[in-house]
C-alpha cells in the first residue's frame, strides 16, 4: 500500500524553527518528485517547495525562500522541509505529495499521492 505519513508538525513562536518529515512507505520516493503545499483556514492549496526525483533540484514559492530548506533521505525513504523564521503567516496544515514527474512543481493537480497533513501553528 502505498502511503506517505507527514510528522514535525507543532506549536512554534514567531522566529522560530521546525522540521517536517514525509516519510514513505509501500515505495521508494528516490525517483519520485516531493512536493510540500500547505492549507490555511478558508484558504487554497498552495505550494511551497519541491525537489526533483531525477537530479535533486529544488524549487521554492517566493514567500519561503531563503527560510525552507528541502532535502532528501534516501535511505530512510523520508523527504523533510526545514522551516526557519517561520511566522504567523506560515501557519498551516503541510503536506506532502509525490510524482513521478511534475512539470509545474507548485501545482498540486501533478501529484498522484497524500500524506494526511501535519498542523504548524505559529503563535506566542
Amino acid at each position: 500500500q502505498v502511503q506517505l505519513v507527514e510528522s514535525g508538525g507543532g506549536l512554534v513562536q514567531p522566529g522560530g524553527s521546525l522540521r517536517l518529515s514525509c516519510a514513505g512507505s509501500g515505495f521508494s520516493l528516490e525517483h519520485y518528485a516531493i512536493g510540500w503545499f500547505r492549507q490555511a483556514p478558508g484558504k487554497e492549496r498552495e505550494g511551497v517547495s519541491c525537489i526533483s526525483g531525477s537530479d535533486g533540484s529544488t524549487y521554492f514559492a517566493d514567500y519561503v525562500k531563503g527560510r525552507f530548506t528541502i532535502s532528501r533521505d534516501n535511505a530512510k525513504n523520508t523527504v523533510y522541509l526545514q522551516m526557519n523564521s517561520l511566522n504567523p503567516g506560515d501557519a498551516a496544515v503541510y503536506y506532502c505529495a509525490a510524482a513521478q514527474k511534475v512539470a509545474r512543481p507548485v501545482s498540486p493537480y501533478e501529484y498522484d499521492y497524500w500524506g494526511q497533513g501535519s498542523q504548524v501553528t505559529v503563535s506566542s
